[in-house]
């Protein structure tokens, strides 16, 4: 089912980034998020939801 809030996302394993493009059209980059992390993100019925309590309070995060 597609998101209401995440359009797309991509992880760079090598640096823990984790982008995060918003249906909005904005990009933001997570960092040092986990493969776990990323990987249950991936597989998140509601990126929207596990965006919002796992990972925007625990990682920093820019607009890029």
């Amino acid at each position: 089912m597609p998101s209401s809030v995440v359009h797309n996302f991509i992880y760079f394993p090598e640096t823990e980034i984790l982008r995060i493009i918003y249906q909005s059209g904005a990009v933001y980059d997570y960092f040092k998020v986990p493969l776990n992390i990323a990987e249950k993100f991936g597989k998140a019925s509601s990126k929207g939801q596990f965006l919002n309590r796992v990972i925007k309070p625990k990682f920093r995060f820019r607009r890029v």
